[in-house]
Order: structure tokens, then C-alpha cells, then sequence
């Protein structure tokens, strides 16, 4: 028998860490296509901080609830439900409501949990994998033997789009960090050089790696201060893929060495998606990684872990900066 209420983190009004507050709230309701899952660990993404600020509202119909993706137990099963059964392990993307005891998630955005993974490893991988998958590979048109730079090289996303960029036959992978430990470790995982943004100006750095070639595609979680050195950083036909704009939503572009480059410039958010595009990716990401995470091959990299109730250090650290991978919330 399912609880009438549950444990949730609301975000009591826009500010820092300290606004996400313990509540109750009555349990979500299932409609056609969803399952409930028991969340056993929720991931904490950057669009959480941005929505705990104010600066990111849920999409249309979403939960105002912060979360993107969980792990854990299927519970219930709404209408046109096929593939899963009651007490399938799983991990879901999932446009909010992540932080509760309970989340409704499409029934096509859920993955099984890799044989050999745990449900916090498992729960560190959606809303990174959805994300890199279609913007590298969808966006980016990423091939083997091309070469690629990764901004945010320690970040969820900048750890899973090294191990995505190695898995499809990367010919260079190069990173961008804030700390010299940070850049080893990118280099640990597969990178070919950590650049010290804080030391290093990187178009340079990667003009000296490149005999002055650039790479074929820059994954930029940065914005509009990034974007003249992006450009100069791309070789020919290179194209640049913005998913975040941490600094800036606007930036200056050399149009005439884009058009002598025949650069491209493109970008994307995930979360306001439909489900069936969202489906489309989870089809890909379970016929094309998962293999590969089963193997070993490719890791669930976890920073540190904080029961739901204290969400708010979970949000002070990814504030601080200083983390490695993903960071967790436990329910």
C-alpha cells in the first residue's frame, strides 16, 4: 500500500542553498505513459541551482519540485504502460520532482540499472548522459577519429562527455578545469591534456596542441565570454555546441573567420523536450553506452552524497565549485 503523503524539498523562494526547505506534499498522480518510482538517490544538476535562484522556472506542467533524474524502484504503473513491471530496478530522466520520496517518470525516459551498478551509480547518469548523448553525437555530429574540447572538464557532464568522446573513437580529447587537480583528473579519464583556464588562455593552448588545426567540435558549458576563443579554437568545419551560459547568454563571433572556417554554431536545452524525443535518446543511450557501462568501460563518476533532508549542502557544494562528478542526494 502507497503513502498518501511523502517528503519532498521545496524551494521555499528564490536565493542560496539555505531556501530548499523539507515538506510534505501529497503523491504525485500517474498519467498514461508514466510510472512511480520509489526514488532510492536523486542526482543534483546545475539547472537545479539556476531554478533555486529564481532564474529557471519548470517547463509547463512540470513539478515545481527540483530533481532531474533519480533511481530506484517502480511502484506503480499508469495507463499504456508495456514495458515495465512493478519492482524493475530503474533510472529515469525527468522534467522536476526528483527531490521526494516518490517521482512520477515517462515510461520511456526510464533505463534499466546497469548489471554491476549500484542505484546511486545508477542515478549519477541520466540527466549527464540524455545530455552529452544528444548534443555531441545529435547536435555536434560528433565522428570517430575527430578531435574534441570539453569545457567544464570535472563537472557530471564534462566527465561523461570524456568517456562518451573516448567510447566513440575520439582522436584527441582536451579539457578545460579550474584547478590543476581537476585537469588530471580529466586526463586520468581519458583526456589528452587538462587546460588550466585560471593559468592557461585556452585558444592558445589548443593552437599549440593542434599545430594551429583547432579541434572539429567544442562542447561549451560556458556562454558568451567563451565565444571568441571557441571559434578560434575550432578547425575548419568545426562546430561549436553551447548547452549552458554560465558566462553570459551573449558573446562576440568573428563572423568573417566563421564564414572562411565554415564554422557552425549551435546549442540546446534538454529539459523543455517533448517525451518522445527524450524516448529517442534513452533508446540510443541503452543500445550504445550502456553495454559499455556494464563492461566497465565507462564509470558513474560520484562526488560525495547527502541524505534528501539536507539538500542544501548538497547545493552549497556544487556552489563551491570544487566537486568532482556527480553529487548525490539519498532518500
Amino acid at each position: 500500500m502507497l503513502p498518501q503523503d511523502m517528503t519532498v524539498i521545496e524551494i521555499s523562494q528564490p536565493g542560496g542553498p539555505e531556501v530548499l526547505k523539507p515538506a510534505r506534499r501529497p503523491m504525485p498522480q500517474l498519467g498514461a505513459g508514466d510510472v512511480l518510482i520509489k526514488v532510492a538517490v536523486a542526482g543534483v544538476n546545475r539547472p537545479d541551482i539556476v531554478q533555486r535562484e529564481g532564474r529557471y522556472p519548470p517547463p509547463p506542467g512540470a513539478s515545481d519540485i527540483p530533481g532531474l533524474e533519480v533511481a530506484g524502484e517502480i511502484v506503480a504503473l499508469g495507463p499504456d504502460v508495456t514495458r515495465w513491471t512493478l519492482g524493475d530496478r530503474v533510472t529515469a530522466l525527468v522534467t522536476g520532482g526528483g527531490y521526494a520520496e516518490y517521482c512520477p517518470a515517462p515510461a520511456v525516459q526510464c533505463l534499466p540499472v546497469p548489471n554491476g551498478l549500484s542505484l546511486e551509480e545508477a542515478a549519477a547518469l541520466p540527466e549527464n548522459w540524455f545530455t552529452v548523448w544528444s548534443n555531441i553525437v545529435d547536435r555536434g555530429q560528433f565522428k570517430a577519429g575527430e578531435s574534441i574540447l570539453i569545457h567544464g572538464g570535472a563537472s557530471g557532464i564534462g566527465v561523461a562527455a570524456i568517456q562518451l568522446a573516448k567510447l566513440l573513437g575520439a582522436s584527441k580529447i582536451y579539457a578545460t578545469a579550474g584547478t590543476d587537480e581537476k585537469c588530471r583528473y580529466c586526463e586520468s579519464i581519458g583526456a589528452a591534456r587538462g587546460i588550466n583556464y585560471k593559468t592557461e588562455d585556452f585558444p592558445a593552448a589548443i593552437a599549440a596542441l593542434t599545430d594551429n588545426r583547432g579541434v572539429d567540435v567544442v562542447l561549451d558549458m560556458v556562454g558568451g565570454k567563451y565565444l571568441p576563443g571557441n571559434i578560434k579554437s575550432l578547425a575548419d568545419a568545426g562546430r561549436v555546441v553551447v548547452i549552458a551560459i554560465q558566462g553570459g547568454a551573449k558573446g562576440e563571433a568573428d563572423l568573417g573567420l566563421l564564414m572562411r572556417k565554415r564554422l557552425t554554431i549551435t546549442g540546446s536545452t534538454l529539459r523543455p523536450r517533448p517525451v518522445a524525443f527524450k524516448g529517442e535518446i534513452a533508446a540510443a543511450l541503452e543500445a550504445k553506452v550502456w553495454p559499455a557501462i556494464a563492461r566497465g568501460e565507462i564509470k558513474a563518476i560520484i562526488d560525495s552524497r547527502y541524505p534528501l533532508q539536507e539538500a542544501a549542502k548538497a547545493h552549497a557544494r556544487l556552489d563551491q565549485g570544487s566537486h568532482i562528478g556527480k553529487v548525490l542526494l539519498t532518500v
